[in-house]
């Protein structure tokens, strides 16, 4: 079965508005690898923003589970990407994003992450932002731990589409800020114009299942080792399990059965299997997450 997540409070505010840009988390892991705090009244002057943007690469960095959320101490994912030796500081490698997208939804700090591709994929795949925050504001209304507020709600969704949907722009001041957003990169979220019932243009957004052809198969792999603790995992587990790599990649059956086929041909300790119509991945020993990165990483 898969791991729990770490957090399973509703979350949907931390960023101040802000969507997490490229760099921040290089700043934010530096900033805490080197033991300073984002409480401190340098923070500002040391990472070189404003106060609210101390507190939204902070929150970032947690939700991307780069620094600790108790303490503020760097993370074994973020020293394996961010210290000056990682596997990717600055982000040039399309396959870290993937971890990224992977350990945001995986932390659940942010919630709205989590709840869309887990969950509310499952009833749209197409959706305006209205949709959306009518899922949204129903799971609030669904967990007494936390009250529902519109604007917050509102501002959560916009930050969201920033970080992942590229919209058009026309002032030529925004197209520096627009493409520092993290994910538009993955093209995971596809938008476009349709008619409402009063003939007017309005903004659609899709999320389908389908191939994915900047996504590395180690990536995959590294997530479900990360993921699931059993040895033999289920084919239907791995597309629409609770965390699985068909849910948070947003892949089709056909695609995730190309991955593991590439997976276990490639290594020895994995075997896909087929018998009598139970299709499963197979583990004959446990493999360690950071080995597989090491050498996607060479």
């Amino acid at each position: 079965m898969s791991t729990t997540n770490t957090n399973n409070k509703l979350q949907f505010s931390g960023h101040e508005s802000f969507s997490c840009k490229q760099f921040w988390l290089k700043k934010g892991f530096d900033f805490a690898y080197n033991n300073k705090s984002f409480n401190d009244d340098d923070a500002i002057v040391n990472l070189g923003v404003g106060k609210n943007m101390v507190n939204s690469i902070r929150y970032w960095c947690k939700s991307f589970n780069i620094i600790d959320d108790k303490d503020d101490t760097t993370t074994d994912l973020g020293y394996h990407i961010f210290s000056d030796n990682g596997y990717d500081p600055y982000l040039e490698d399309v396959g870290t994003l993937w971890i990224l997208h992977y350990n945001l939804i995986k932390k659940n700090k942010a919630s709205l992450y989590s709840l869309l591709f887990n969950e509310f994929r499952k009833e749209k795949i197409d959706f305006t932002k209205e949709h959306l925050h009518s899922f949204l504001k129903r799971k609030c209304n669904e967990d007494n731990s936390i009250n529902y507020n519109e604007k917050t709600i509102t501002t959560d969704i916009n930050v969201f589409f920033r970080s992942y949907a590229s919209p058009e722009r026309k002032i030529k001041t925004d197209i520096e800020d627009v493409f520092s957003n993290i994910f538009l990169d993955l093209d995971i979220v596809h938008q476009y114009k349709k008619n409402n019932i009063d003939d007017k243009l309005e903004d659609w957004y899709r999320i389908e299942n389908e191939k994915r052809e900047n996504l590395p198969s180690e990536i995959i792999l590294y997530a479900i080792l990360d993921n699931y603790n059993d040895k033999t995992i289920s084919f239907q587990q791995l597309l629409t399990g609770f965390n699985s790599p068909g849910n948070i990649f947003a892949l089709n059956a056909e695609e995730l059965y190309r991955h593991l086929i590439i997976i276990a041909n490639k290594y020895t300790n994995v075997i896909y299997s087929e018998t009598a119509g139970n299709r499963t991945l197979q583990f004959k020993e446990q493999i360690d997450k950071w080995k597989i990165l090491n050498e996607y990483y060479k």
